[in-house]
């Protein structure tokens, strides 16, 4: 059951929409916020002011460092009190977290206070992202602990879940998310099965189908052929799906990475927002 949501924040639009999607689940499972922003310490303690001190021959980055961190330190307060506000007018419980270190790992870490992490799909320097998933949500997902929504730039209701599922036990923790969030929200639920065997296919459907009957949601089943991560965006465009549910690898894991070669393509392609469970 999803009680505990942390949601960093940056300013920029995608973490407006992820706090957009936050409080929405928020009250839907009348549950708590943690607003995290991260003073990236990068920005403070990068090499680049050092390296033109010390070409000019002054020692100018100490005290430059401690104006910087103020600078950013304010800015960080003001991100979470805008979070606070929008938490008090939404009737919503909330705390906020003013960390300090590498993003990524400050999320991880402060992720294991919460149910579930909403983070968006790119950040503040998302101009110098490459691909279309930001470095920061890349690295989150690769290595958080806890299920993570990746939402989009634009907040939208949910009303129509897809999930993908394959008979692994990470798709397995995902269909049990899928299975509360709809419970709670009282959504329909359609599962998508990509086999490379017809015969598999229909037996790891069966498998969903005795799991989820005992929750009582309006569930289909479809079973499609081809190339999984290919025919799961294509489900999501084509059928007008606005969240999918998906384990952060299945059958096909690559050595040395946690996500997926099927999870990472949806990721960077899917017009809807990611519920990400390992």
């Amino acid at each position: 059951m999803i009680k505990n949501i942390l949601v960093p924040l940056d300013g920029s639009e995608h973490s407006k929409a992820a706090l957009d999607y936050g409080l929405w689940i928020g009250e839907k499972f009348n549950g708590t916020l943690f607003g995290q922003h991260v003073i990236d310490t990068v920005s403070i303690e990068g090499t680049f002011f050092h390296d033109i001190s010390g070409s000019l021959g002054f020692e100018p980055y100490l005290d430059f460092s401690t104006k910087m961190r103020e600078v950013l330190e304010e800015r960080g307060k003001a991100i979470l009190e805008e979070f606070s506000q929008r938490c008090r007018q939404k009737g919503v419980r909330y705390e906020t977290f003013l960390d300090m270190g590498i993003i990524p790992n400050e999320i991880c870490d402060r992720s294991k206070i919460a149910d579930l992490v909403v983070l968006g799909h790119r950040g503040i320097n998302e101009e110098f992202s490459t691909g279309l998933l930001g470095s920061t949500a890349e690295s989150v997902t690769r290595k958080c602990p806890r299920p993570v929504f990746v939402s989009t730039k634009r907040f939208k209701v949910i009303e129509r879940p897809l999930l993908a599922y394959d008979g692994s036990q990470r798709a397995s923790s995902a269909m049990e998310s899928a299975a509360e969030f709809c419970t709670q929200l009282h959504l329909p639920l359609t599962v998508l099965y990509v086999p490379k065997d017809e015969k598999l296919g229909e037996k790891v459907l069966q498998e969903a189908k005795s799991y989820l009957g005992s929750y009582g949601i309006d569930t289909r089943y479809e079973l499609s052929r081809g190339y999984p991560e290919q025919k799961i965006v294509d489900y999501l465009v084509n059928y007008n799906y606005d969240l999918l549910f998906i384990g952060a690898y299945g059958h096909r894991r690559i050595i040395e990475m946690v996500l997926g070669s099927t999870t990472e393509y949806v990721l960077r392609k899917s017009p809807c927002p990611v519920f990400l469970n390992r």
